[in-house]
């Protein structure tokens, strides 16, 4: 029984729940982005490099061995790099709209901090010393000297 309330204590807390909102909202996020990548980027990219599909760019290491009937025997071996292309450009878009959205949040944060810096009263400045404070200081560095 403690093992339970020990587990329910630790998925209560605050860190916790706030990942798994962090981690849905993301799985959601990421979703979005991958239509983007894949609805909409990567079929300009295609157009303008001449209708190029990236996921099918593969290049063959070994041609498949057919026996005498035609069938095949083994297997081609491909490197199928059009998935890497796909993939990276993926990430590359992601990070960079996360980039952006922390870029916002921090400028939102700023923007809300700055009103608040403003009422804090100013530190009050040093007050000017006097003639005679000034005078002690010099004959003061002058014993220093000697």
């Amino acid at each position: 029984m403690g093992f339970l309330k020990e587990f329910k204590e630790f998925a209560m807390k605050g860190n916790v729940m706030d990942m798994a909102i962090g981690v849905i909202i993301g799985g959601a996020f990421g979703k979005i982005v991958t239509s983007l990548v894949n609805d909409v980027l990567m079929p300009l990219i295609g157009a303008l490099i001449g209708h190029v599909d990236f996921t099918t760019l593969s290049a063959t290491l070994r041609e498949p061995e057919l026996n005498d009937a035609g069938e095949v025997v083994k297997e081609a071996v491909t490197l199928n790099y059009g998935n890497f292309i796909q993939t990276t450009v993926d990430f590359l878009i992601v990070a960079f709209c996360i980039f952006l959205m922390i870029k916002l949040i921090n400028k939102a944060t700023s923007v809300v901090k700055k009103p608040a810096e403003e009422e804090a009263p100013a530190a009050p400045a040093e007050p000017e010393p006097t003639k005679e404070e000034l005078l002690l200081t010099e004959i003061r560095d002058l014993l220093k000297e000697k």
